[in-house]
């Protein structure tokens, strides 16, 4: 059975209301630059609405995917035959996950914007973390997708 070339790929995008706060800090800064006139004011306006556009656009610009073998989330690759069960967790268990049950030598990937997160457990025994937790708005198509390619892995 030949599978596509990417079963799953989500970009973790910061929510819409991050852009209307970079626009509100272009405000901001065009008020602390009105003393100074009209073009340091709308100079303000612009970089600082630049500026935090940037910022948003970046923390948003993570990817977690599933391609040829590998879990591929952020800067982490690792091939899908070093993976073990995976756990889908819902808003609360996700929360656990973060404080007080996260171990310190695990693999998070964060979003505080994104309440559910996927645990996947590492069966690599040279590998020192337990687990990754990858925040993701679809964690049971993200299991899924893991499922499939370590059965293709398998064959």
């Amino acid at each position: 059975m030949q599978l596509p070339a990417t079963p799953y790929e989500e970009r973790l995008t910061a929510p819409r209301s991050w852009w209307l706060v970079s626009f509100l800090v272009g405000v901001a800064l065009a008020l602390v630059f009105l003393p100074f006139g009209t073009l340091p004011m709308l100079g303000g306006l612009v970089g600082g609405t630049a500026v935090s556009a940037v910022v948003a656009s970046a923390y948003g610009s993570l990817r977690i995917r599933v391609v040829n073998g590998f879990l591929i989330a952020g800067e982490a690759k690792i091939p899908v035959s070093a993976l073990g069960e995976t756990e889908v967790l819902d808003a609360e268990e996700a929360r656990a996950w973060r404080t007080y049950k996260a171990d310190t030598r695990a693999f998070l990937l964060l979003r505080a914007y994104i309440p559910k997160a996927l645990k996947v457990d590492v069966t690599d025994p040279s590998d020192p973390t337990p687990y990754l937790y990858l925040s993701t708005r679809d964690p049971e198509r993200l299991a899924e997708a893991l499922k499939t390619a370590r059965e293709a892995a398998a064959q």
